[in-house]
């Protein structure tokens, strides 16, 4: 989680003060905790084949069966901070650091499941726009490829680099205001965004991308 990241005691702090006002109402309250990447990954997993009827449906007989000719799908989960990855393979999850097993309705499933952070869609606009202030020929005036012709915006260093995410430049500079324009180039907002990842893979694994480890892809997804 990026608020962890960002300040774990403040963390600790909010959820502290979260099983205090909860242990006050008349509920079974066990613990309150922020979501690691991959437990968020695999119960997102859960709740897409759920509402998509792949886990159990209630048939015609009037009888909650499990589908017999339906494939689980995988889920992609765009988040704001963190993007995840989960879905069940085809063979044997070599990591099992991204291998979690779930027994649902009298079935077992093996899934794959890993967390990316720093590249959910907030973080990732943030690294995107430092990585091209980093080689703009200005650093206060931003040439964005991706915005649309003529748009422009306003933005501080301070707000672009408030996240550990995002690395600090190699000159540190005081709070100073950016505008950044748009270019409306397709081509070079492709090239600009595929600098963030990382494609090649160590010499006997497969991979997502930056090296993680991720067996071949298989099935239909369910994007979020």
């Amino acid at each position: 989680s990026l608020g962890r990241e960002q300040n774990s005691t403040k963390a600790d702090q909010v959820f502290a003060e979260v099983a205090k006002a909860i242990r006050q109402y008349p509920v079974d309250f066990r613990g309150a905790q922020i979501l690691t990447g991959n437990e968020e990954g695999s119960f997102g997993w859960i709740t897409v084949n759920y509402l998509l009827e792949t886990l159990i449906k209630f048939s015609f007989a009037e009888k909650w069966e499990r589908p017999q000719a339906t494939e689980v799908l995988g889920a992609l989960d765009l988040g704001g901070a963190s993007t995840q990855i989960t879905f069940q393979p085809g063979g044997t999850i070599e990591d099992k650091n991204t291998s979690v097993l779930f027994r649902l309705y009298g079935t077992n499933y093996s899934l794959y499941t890993h967390s990316y952070l720093c590249y959910g869609q907030t973080q990732a606009l943030k690294r995107l726009l430092a990585a091209l202030r980093e080689g703009s020929s200005s650093p206060l005036r931003i040439l964005h490829p991706c915005y649309p012709k003529g748009y422009q915006e306003n933005t501080t260093t301070a707000a672009l680099y408030d996240s550990p995410c995002v690395p600090t430049p190699s000159t540190p500079s005081t709070a100073e205001a950016l505008t950044v324009t748009g270019t409306g180039d397709p081509v070079a907002c492709r090239a600009a965004i595929q600098k963030l990842f990382n494609f090649t893979c160590g010499a006997h694994r497969t991979c997502g991308f930056n090296g993680i480890y991720q067996p071949p892809v298989r099935g239909q997804f369910f994007v979020r």
